[in-house]
């Protein structure tokens, strides 16, 4: 069967596991967290045990990756973009489960991420191996964990299109309209799933939004798309210097110990940051929302509910962090939608006492989780469109476009990258839609290395070197010394003048007709670097040493990249 037809095929079995994975992690989550904190009130005693359990549950997943899976499983949707431009779409075949296991126990247990960045891990793992089981090409293993991806994000959400959207997105697989079929053959197969499995309850379904909406209210979701921009640099920027004070700590212990009571002290005096904060969102939604802090629900002021949510808000970004730093396992997708669907909450509730019943809350609620996803993923059709099919919202399409444009453009003015791309990007790792840059993102300078130089050591005679020469179909020779590193080439137009006088044989020597390189070229070099060297020198071969020793490992090609180029070029774009 052709591979352009069996992916058709294979693509409706990788929709189903992913679906069937996403129903699992729900589920998981859902009779983990009635289990252990299901018969508490609100007002127990026992509420205590909020400030313990997350610590509890980032402790046993911190162990089961320690001990047992032994392999980083966070950031999952970082290490897909990874594996795809790095790994050749390899994914290892533990995580088709390990992400379930400890996204379910760290979530379960109340920390406060999101259980959607690890089955998104988990479905491009399952793409990944059976294409490579199957032994198709790049091409079809990619697609095939698309395929994954977008099916795990179907079945989470029951929104088939924005599967397709993240993955064309957000995990920017720049790939032909011919996959368009697979992917939508797997969101659906695992949006069937998650309705045989669950039902077809929308999963923030809102009653009444046609009514809501007006033209007139399109003012304040500009105010919103600005709002939300602002969020979501807060957002980025935030997450990502925590995380990197938080690694500075190398006991991971101790990194646990301070995360975990971090934790448990903001979902004590917060109840809102406990787990993923979904139910959170439907109390906005419900307009039921209440201070929910025992220290400050006495509090009279009516502008105490917005003030209360806006740190609710602004301490989701520590808590999520706390639990990833601490060896929880989630994502920021979920916290993403929190965030901004608080976001909008505190900007209706604002105008709101500004002048009673001047914008719905509800639809500020949905709007701003797109405005928000929009700035902080950079992916504003996904955010339209997954928005408009969880929610039922289609009449909000016009607010949705609106607020996701605004927040998206505001923020790229500052962030170039999403929270998911910007470290890949600074490391020159990034495979994008540009079908140029993609191209040299997936070269690996190692493999274009050329070793088929004659090397010649510095101290090496005329005559020496002249048998070098008639032994060489290359023009180019490396000097090195005794201990193999390099030191500088030479090439057959430095020493025409004089191979053919013999009485310079023994007079003259290598270093006599050296020259030293401008620049080195490392194995490990990404291919966009290597070629802004070849573009700083003018040379058309560079040598290629170890960083560390300057061995000599031979020589890459201006020649040898274009060849590759075009190679890879026409295998990236074929249909």
């Amino acid at each position: 069967m052709p591979e352009r037809r069996l992916l058709l095929a294979l693509s409706l079995i990788v929709g189903v596991a992913s679906g069937l994975a996403a129903v699992l992690l729900k589920l998981a989550i859902h009779w983990i967290r009635i289990g252990l904190t299901g018969w508490i009130p609100a007002d127990s005693p026992w509420r205590f045990l909020y400030f313990v359990l997350p610590g509890a549950g980032m402790l046993i997943a911190f162990l089961i990756v320690r001990y047992v899976i032994r392999d980083d499983i966070g950031h999952g949707v970082t290490r897909v973009l990874r594996a795809v431009s790095k790994n050749d779409s390899r994914i290892k075949p533990h995580n088709c489960w390990s992400s379930v296991v400890t996204s379910a126990v760290t979530i379960g247990f109340g920390g406060s991420v999101g259980a959607e960045a690890p089955i998104v891990y988990t479905g491009a793992a399952i793409g990944s191996n059976l294409g490579r089981a199957l032994g198709l090409s790049w091409r079809g293993t990619t697609i095939l964990l698309g395929c994954g991806a977008a099916g795990a994000v179907a079945g989470m959400f029951n929104a088939p299109l924005a599967g397709v959207l993240f993955t064309l997105e957000i995990l920017l697989f720049n790939i032909s309209m011919t996959a368009i079929l697979p992917l939508l053959t797997a969101t659906v197969s695992a949006t069937v799933v998650s309705y045989a499995c669950l039902g077809r309850v929308p999963f923030l379904g809102v009653e009444g939004l046609e009514a809501a909406f007006s033209l007139s209210g399109l003012p304040f979701y500009v105010i919103l798309g600005l709002f939300c921009a602002a969020v979501s640099l807060y957002f980025t920027r935030v997450t990502l210097s925590l995380e990197d004070g938080l690694a500075r700590l190398r006991n991971p212990f101790l990194r646990w110990g301070l995360c975990a009571a971090g934790l448990g002290l903001v979902i004590f005096l917060l109840p809102e940051l406990y787990g993923e904060g979904y139910e959170s969102l439907h109390d906005l939604l419900s307009s039921n929302a209440s201070v929910g802090s025992p220290l400050l629900g006495r509090l009279a002021s009516p502008w105490m509910l917005p003030v209360y949510f806006l740190a609710v808000m602004l301490l989701k970004v520590l808590a999520m962090t706390l639990t990833n730093a601490g060896g929880g396992v989630g994502g920021t997708f979920g916290p993403t939608l929190v965030v901004g669907g608080i976001a909008g909450f505190v900007v209706a509730s604002s105008l709101n006492l500004i002048r009673p019943d001047l914008v719905p809350p509800g639809c500020f609620v949905l709007v701003g989780m797109a405005g928000l996803m929009a700035g902080v993923m950079q992916a504003p059709m996904t955010a339209i469109f997954l928005i408009a099919e969880i929610s039922g919202g289609y009449s909000l399409l016009i607010p949705l476009i609106i607020t996701s444009a605004i927040s998206y453009g505001v923020v790229r003015i500052f962030e170039k990258y999403s929270i998911y791309t910007k470290r890949i990007a600074q490391s020159g790792e990034l495979l994008t839609h540009d079908s140029d840059q993609a191209v040299l993102t997936l070269l690996r300078t190692s493999s274009l290395v050329e070793t088929d130089f004659t090397p010649v050591e510095i101290d090496a005679p005329l005559g020496s070197l002249v048998e070098s020469v008639s032994a060489s179909h290359r023009n180019v020779f490396p000097v090195v010394d005794s201990k193999n590193r390099f030191q500088g080439y030479l090439t057959l137009e430095d020493i025409r003048h004089d191979m053919f006088k013999t009485d310079l044989y023994d007079k003259r020597h290598v270093f006599n007709y050296m020259h030293s390189a401008e620049e080195y070229v490392y194995p490990d070099e990404s291919m966009d670097s290597v070629m802004g060297k070849f573009e700083k020198t003018g040379a058309w071969n560079l040598p290629v040493v170890e960083e560390d020793t300057r061995k000599y490992l031979g020589f890459v090609s201006k020649s040898k990249i274009f060849s590759a180029y075009r190679d890879s070029l026409r295998d990236f774009s074929q249909d």
